[in-house]
């Protein structure tokens, strides 16, 4: 009986995995598989991703399968464990980031075939090109038609069954050491998606930018680790363009990426500023502790949740290159520690933009971070829940705590010395 491994990589799901689907409909035999590096350092993620291991373990289950579990290098151990099962081919999603393009070529060499399937985009990062030349898109707008007008493959349901080979031990998973502040895995991930599709798609337009309503899906995490699928997403929501856009710009920077592997490392564009080095001031932006509440606020619930809402990720960075001077990349490998929805091309594509080194028309572009505060939190109310050493201070006032008569116990002072 042929056999076959699935493995696992940004796509612990069930749902609409064309690797898993591809591998139950040719091989009689599955092996689906993940394999925990010890390489690669332990963050915010882990206890998520453990999380979502052991939920796709339980789905596999339910299926007569199992989530064989191994550590060590990915494709080292993916080998070895093909030879001890006799398999003739490894199937896995297609990923843009170097480790895993370095992954995909060390795999090519080997003598088995390894076949890529699509499942971590809305549309394959190779599969639009530009009419005028090109490897990619370097402007999100032509982008977005092109994607508008691409005929995407059907979402694929669970296999009916998924066969192991006998007598394979399934291995130990480990146990999170800490709970991260959102439930990891499918089964979370689509009841959140159900949920949010049936009481807020409507309203999310006109309440996505609002900090304090917090109306955002809060489903990146779980596109981040493909628990959701986001061809599927994108299709439930068809009816939202504004959020059908925000997938459109996940699968955008994926294709830059696909392309410039660099992405996380170099500027896009091929200008390097001088940037300002100053160790303490970096400090004081991790900790939330730049005496400009609205930036403070943002940068205290990254560190609370391993989460930030989107405008407030655009106030803080836009601050950290603009208003300090300090380098887009020390700001994107802060995020990317804390971050349960941190990957390498929406993390550092979205650095790059708002530092003008990225896929940006208009890389001169600035706001005011106070005028964007009174906009996005005029009550203030965002930034009370965050920082509670402004609770007490009433109304808009919370937003420029310098004009009072005295900075509130424990706050500092504005490290910019600016006006917001």
């Amino acid at each position: 009986m042929d056999t076959a491994i699935v493995l696992f990589n940004r796509d612990l799901r069930v749902h609409d995995h064309p690797a898993l689907a591809a591998a139950c409909e040719r091989a009689g035999q599955v092996v689906p598989l993940f394999v925990l590096d010890p390489s690669i350092p332990g963050d915010a993620r882990h206890g998520f991703l453990l999380q979502c291991l052991a939920d796709l373990r339980a789905s596999l289950r339910q299926l007569g399968g199992d989530l064989v579990v191994r550590q060590g290098d990915a494709v080292a151990e993916t080998v070895k464990l093909a030879g001890e099962v006799g398999a003739a081919a490894i199937h896995a999603s297609a990923d843009v980031s170097s480790l895993a393009r370095r992954r995909e070529a060390r795999f090519a060499e080997e003598r088995i075939e390894f076949l890529r399937h699509p499942g971590v985009t809305v549309v394959p990062p190779d599969a639009l090109r530009p009419s005028g030349g090109g490897d990619h898109y370097r402007v999100f707008t032509p982008y977005w038609h092109a994607w508008l007008r691409h005929r995407h493959r059907p979402v694929l349901p669970p296999p009916h069954r998924v066969r192991l080979p006998s007598g394979l031990a399934p291995g130990r998973l480990p146990r999170p050491g800490t709970d991260p502040a959102m439930p990891g895995g499918e089964s979370a991930g689509r009841e959140r998606a159900d949920r949010w599709l049936r009481q807020f798609l409507a309203g999310y337009a006109d309440g996505h930018d609002d900090l304090a309503g917090d109306r955002t899906s809060r489903l990146s995490p779980y596109l981040r680790f493909g628990c959701v699928s986001p061809l599927e997403l994108a299709c439930r929501a068809e009816r939202s363009e504004d959020f059908v856009r925000q997938l459109c710009w996940r699968d955008f920077h994926h294709q830059v990426t696909y392309a410039f592997p660099r992405i996380n490392r170099e500027n896009y564009r091929h200008r390097e500023r001088r940037w300002r080095h100053d160790r303490d001031a970096l400090c004081a932006w991790r900790r939330g502790m730049t005496g400009l509440p609205i930036v403070d606020a943002g940068m205290r619930q990254l560190l609370a949740e391993g989460w930030m809402h989107n405008r407030a990720r655009l106030i803080v960075a836009t601050y950290l290159v603009r208003r300090l001077g300090l380098d887009w990349r020390d700001g994107a490998r802060h995020f990317f520690q804390h971050l349960l929805d941190g990957d390498v091309a929406n993390n550092s594509g979205n650095w790059q933009w708002v530092a003008g080194t990225g896929n940006d028309t208009r890389p001169g572009r600035g706001f005011n971070p106070l005028r964007q505060a009174k906009r996005y939190d005029p009550a203030g109310a965002y930034v009370r829940r965050y920082v509670p050493e402004l609770a007490d201070v009433p109304g808009a006032k919370i937003h420029e705590p310098w004009r009072l008569p005295s900075l509130p116990a424990g706050y500092p002072a504005r490290l910019d010395g600016t006006d917001g």
